[in-house]
């Protein structure tokens, strides 16, 4: 069985599509996956199964809809695929401020990415780069202020969620307990 990390956007979020992280394990469970953990409440799952990671983002995106009405994007990536977006982290300086460094992973490569008009709306202090498919932003003054931040799906063109380097972190650590 491979280890996989689900990461789920637009739940629990200013008390909209509401989905408790126990009833989220009993879900998943009940899709026959294993060793099921998360780590706060913003859909960040790690898990055990057979399938491959295409049909279980179907799969879980589907059963969130039937049992909750809601359809939330979910992305499935490989704990390899995870720990390569952590190992390619361009700016390692800014992992002492975690909550300023951001990689936002993409459903696919972008095709074309007008990165020029990322460029010309970020602010003096952020940095940027784009590595296959995911997103690195190091936004120092935070991303709740930087209008790159706020752009960046559209302007790639493809479905993206965010996580700082904090919960990447422990979102690794999750998924390393369930790889032993």
């Amino acid at each position: 069985m491979n280890t996989y990390i689900a990461l789920l956007r637009g739940i629990n979020v200013g008390g909209h599509n509401k989905l408790p992280m126990k009833e989220l394990v009993q879900l998943l469970e009940d899709l026959g996956l294993h060793n099921v953990k998360t780590y706060i409440q913003t859909g960040n799952v790690a898990f055990k199964s057979e399938k491959d990671s295409a049909k279980l983002a179907e799969s879980i995106k589907a059963a969130i809809e039937k049992d909750y009405g809601f359809a939330p994007h979910v992305l499935v990536l490989t704990f390899n695929e995870f720990q390569k977006a952590m190992t390619s982290n361009p700016f390692p300086e800014a992992e002492a401020e975690p909550k300023t460094l951001h990689l936002y992973f993409l459903d696919r490569e972008p095709e074309n990415p007008d990165l020029e008009s990322l460029e010309s709306i970020k602010k003096d202090s952020e940095r940027f780069i784009l590595k296959n498919k995911t997103f690195y932003l190091h936004a120092p003054e935070g991303v709740g202020r930087s209008k790159l931040a706020a752009k960046v799906e559209k302007v790639l063109g493809v479905p993206a969620t965010a996580r700082n380097w904090r919960s990447v972190g422990k979102i690794k650590e999750m998924a390393e307990q369930i790889e032993r």
